[in-house]
């Protein structure tokens, strides 16, 4: 699949779970239902995996962990907050570029409306 294409299923995915689970339980809660529904649709994924930042001949130990990495294409970072903060959009867009993945999708559930708490970002840039 493609970048778009695994984006296009992962807002489904959001939007199923949202739907059924609704806004405001825990990140770990969302993300538990996003690798089930993930494994159901067939879709290979990490969860939690450790972004590793290299610099010059070493490994720095920063403990930067990524919520689900699909087919090495899409991170995704998931959110269960009342409002998102930069930092937020600038961490996505950092486990990006550590990790070269061209999409991300940084998504609150903590909203009315899932559309609303979703972002894209693309090459390390917002849209």
């Amino acid at each position: 699949m493609s970048e778009n294409e695994l984006a296009k299923e992962a807002v489904d995915i959001a939007y199923q779970i949202h739907t059924h689970l609704g806004p405001g339980l825990l990140e770990s809660v969302y993300e538990e239902a996003f690798a089930y529904e993930l494994t159901k649709r067939g879709i290979l994924f990490t969860r939690q995996e450790k972004v590793k930042i290299y610099y010059k001949e070493i490994v720095l130990d920063k403990g930067f962990r990524a919520d689900l990495i699909l087919e090495d294409k899409l991170l995704i970072e998931l959110k269960s907050c009342e409002k998102i903060e930069s930092v937020f959009h600038k961490v996505i867009l950092t486990y990006m570029r550590l990790k070269n993945i061209k999409l991300g999708l940084l998504i609150n559930f903590n909203v009315n409306l899932i559309k609303d708490g979703i972002y894209r970002k693309v090459n390390g840039l917002e849209e």
